[in-house]
């Protein structure tokens, strides 16, 4: 029993020990088995194969639907009906036989025309309905065109953002590969101080606290490793959605120059999104116009042809009829103008949309501008830390192994390090995120 027990603790101990070295593998097996993927391809796939760039599209074509529909105002409108009937009504039996043309002079024989039999009628009717002045429609086509160039813009600003979601991700990926590569380098040099904790400790020139502080700080820096490994394929994920690929694939990216903005730009007025709140502006004016037309008189012209039979398959008598209306709505119980001024109301409140939009744009545009400024000084000073913290903590490793400084110095030295070359990655990610979102703002994507 006793054995069985130190065997499984053996065994514990042996897969503890082998983790570092079976993470490692790990790392590098997921590197080498990485796609190698380049920003533009990544944007190429996401602009064809993006789920809310399709959803886009989709709602043009709908909008180009709509606006295919309003031709109606100018093409004629045919109609064809099929109709069986049969009465005994005095007014209506006459008047279907007179329609089939076949009165004779019986059928004008008071008993018959007050009680008539059942009298069958079977009438194929076509009727034609041509537009030909109707003010109010013209408008309502005039603002679907501009409905049609709204979502026309729509698709252009989501392929812009989502472009924009696409470098995002692949900065984030290039990050967590760098925190990675420091990481490496950190549990290297966490190892070395292990390695040298023991062998004082074995020499009796430490205490057991000084090798377990090194214990938990290899630990702790490999924890630390698995969670970069992990953003690893976060990254990659959220590329793949964004793409429009399954899930699971570790992308490897190519190293990409910091991107560069032209920092003395101001929000254009042609943007992609302004434009949609513009053309939208222009639909709800041409819709006000639209009701105020319809008071107006409209001309349009109709014709029909029929045919009059007493059998069902039968097609005897044939007539016509055609003709121009001019219909003029005079008063509609003030419907007319409560719903202009509902429509002027709903016109000023997409103004001030567009006002407030461009107000947050330039918000943000200056906002951006201080984040780039802010990240390039970030820069420069963590480049001079890590020189700094460099130096020093090969001065402390040249003192701890001369047993001069206690573990606890020289993993801080370490920590330090670690620390500055991540945030020096940081502040790397965040100028060029912040260039790519300056160029989202002043439509320099193009």
């Amino acid at each position: 029993m006793i054995e069985c027990r130190k065997s499984k603790w053996m065994h514990r101990i042996l897969l503890l020990a082998c983790m570092p070295v079976l993470m490692l593998n790990y790392s590098m097996a997921q590197k080498d088995s990485a796609k190698i993927l380049k920003l533009e391809e990544a944007i190429s796939q996401a602009m064809n194969n993006n789920r809310s760039v399709q959803l886009a599209k989709k709602e043009e074509q709908i909008a180009q639907s709509k606006y295919r529909q309003s031709d109606a105002i100018y093409l004629p409108q045919i109609g064809m009906s099929y109709t069986a009937m049969t009465t005994n009504n005095p007014l209506n039996a006459f008047g279907f036989k007179l329609q089939e043309r076949t009165i004779g002079a019986a059928d004008f024989n008071p008993a018959l025309l007050n009680h008539p039999n059942g009298t069958p009628d079977f009438t194929t009717r076509i009727d034609l309905q041509q537009p030909i002045i109707n003010a109010d429609m013209n408008y309502m086509r005039k603002a679907a065109a501009k409905q049609k160039e709204l979502y026309t813009y729509k698709t252009e600003r989501t392929q812009e953002y989502i472009a924009f979601e696409v470098k995002k991700a692949y900065m984030q990926l290039g990050l967590a590969y760098h925190a990675v590569e420091v990481l490496k380098e950190a549990l290297a040099t966490a190892k070395q101080i292990q390695k040298f904790s023991n062998d004082y400790f074995n020499q009796g020139l430490l205490q057991k606290t000084e090798v377990l502080n090194a214990d938990v700080f290899v630990a702790t820096t490999e924890t630390n490793l698995t969670n970069a490994n992990s953003n690893i394929q976060n990254a990659s994920d959220y590329l793949s959605l964004l793409m429009g690929k399954g899930l699971g694939t570790v992308y490897q990216i190519t190293e990409t120059d910091a991107l560069n903005g032209n920092e003395n730009l101001k929000l254009p007025d042609n943007r992609a999104d302004f434009m949609a709140m513009q053309k939208a502006l222009e639909a709800s004016d041409l819709m006000i116009q639209s009701t105020k037309m319809s008071a107006y008189p409209k001309l349009n012209a109709f014709a029909s042809y029929q045919l009059n039979d007493a059998s069902m398959l039968g097609f005897g008598a044939n007539a016509y009829l055609a003709g121009i209306q001019l219909s003029w709505n005079i008063f509609s119980g003030n419907r007319n103008k409560n719903t202009i001024v509902s429509q002027q109301l709903e016109r000023n409140i997409l103004s001030e949309e567009l006002a407030q939009q461009k107000e947050q744009s330039n918000l943000d545009l200056n906002k951006t501008l201080r984040d780039i400024a802010d990240a390039k000084m970030a820069i420069k000073q963590h480049q001079a830390s890590i020189d700094q913290a460099t130096e020093r903590l090969r001065l402390l490793q040249n003192r701890f192994e001369q047993g001069l400084v206690n573990t606890t110095d020289i993993m801080m030295a370490a920590t330090q390090v670690s620390q500055q070359k991540l945030e020096y990655r940081q502040s790397l990610y965040s100028l060029n995120l912040s260039q790519a979102y300056l160029q989202l703002l002043t439509n320099q994507t193009k």
